[in-house]
């Protein structure tokens, strides 16, 4: 039974607390498994990975380790290039707090070639402008200096556009 608080005199004239805010702040540490440590191992390697599944054949990027359609292993890997298209994409025109982007700036969905499922990045480059982005335009990762590599899908600095004639809708339609 629950106690109303209004019949505590010294309570009677208190508004209830609905919200608060407080400082928030959360640590965790990700152990990647087997699929996803090759992945990120092939990263540092400038290397773009992935797995298939034996049954549908979808490319899985990065790897999962199992298809999440059909719950086999995915064990053949894909070694994949380095250029994509973009299947869907967001101006960004607001700075969030913390941000060291410059706004606007894109961020996209980049179905790798030969991959089946996008991947996350901006694109950008030297004297683009983000209205030209759109959807099947074809880009290519930019990676960090050899000196800057790490075991991270971070080591693609942002996606540019290859100048290559836009891929056809067809082409990509199942993953937008």
């Amino acid at each position: 039974m629950a106690m109303d608080l209004k019949s505590i005199p010294a309570l009677a004239d208190v508004e209830p607390v609905r919200s608060t805010k407080t400082p928030l702040h959360l640590e965790y540490e990700y152990t990647a498994g087997e699929a996803s440590s090759r992945f990120l191992r092939a990263m540092k390697d400038k290397r773009i990975t992935g797995q298939r599944c034996p049954v549908c054949q979808k490319v899985y990027v990065p790897p999962r380790g199992a298809c999440p359609t059909d719950g086999v292993p995915t064990t053949d890997e894909v070694e994949l290039g380095h250029q994509g298209t973009v299947t869907t994409y967001c101006i960004v025109n607001v700075q969030f707090y913390g941000s060291v982007m410059q706004v606007p700036y894109c961020s996209a969905l980049v179905l790798v070639d030969g991959s089946d499922i996008p991947i996350f990045g901006l694109v950008q480059d030297e004297g683009f402008s983000v209205d030209d982005v759109r959807m099947g335009l074809r880009v290519e990762a930019v990676w960090a200096p050899d000196e800057d590599l790490t075991t991270s899908l971070e080591n693609i600095l942002y996606w540019r556009p290859t100048g290559d004639p836009d891929a056809d809708y067809e082409s990509y339609k199942e993953h937008v």
